[in-house]
């Protein structure tokens, strides 16, 4: 049902959802970048969650330097849904360089890691 509202929100707001979970991720004390494959597709991946509305907001790194926003959410009927979206250029630069690094080495090395959020610098 809320799935119109939804990839409005995936497709107009993608820069301030980045944004957000930037802030949230930086914000703890400590940052978890897990690494997860399908089939022939592999990415490391940050994600928030939004336990209240069951509600996953993710930015995931592709071979290629491909990022893509990633929003997965349950409907009225408990259903899960998923809209991903790939970042443009612009969208890129909102991600710090420090978590860029990281990601890709979790990619590199097909290993997840949890580090302190200092290592994630603002620029």
């Amino acid at each position: 049902m809320g799935d119109k509202k939804y990839e409005e929100l995936v497709k107009n707001h993608s820069s301030a959802m980045i944004e957000r979970l930037v802030t949230d991720v930086v914000g703890k004390d400590t940052v978890e970048i897990r690494f997860d494959f399908l089939d022939n597709d592999q990415w490391a991946i940050i994600s928030m969650h939004n336990y209240e509305e069951d509600q996953e907001i993710s930015i995931r790194l592709h071979s290629g330097d491909k990022y893509d926003l990633y929003f997965g959410y349950y409907d009225d009927e408990d259903e899960f849904f998923e809209i991903v979206q790939l970042l443009t250029e612009e969208e890129k630069k909102i991600l710090p360089e420090g978590l860029k690094k990281l990601m890709q080495s979790v990619l590199d090395k097909e290993e997840g890691m949890r580090i302190p959020s200092s290592f994630i610098s603002k620029k």
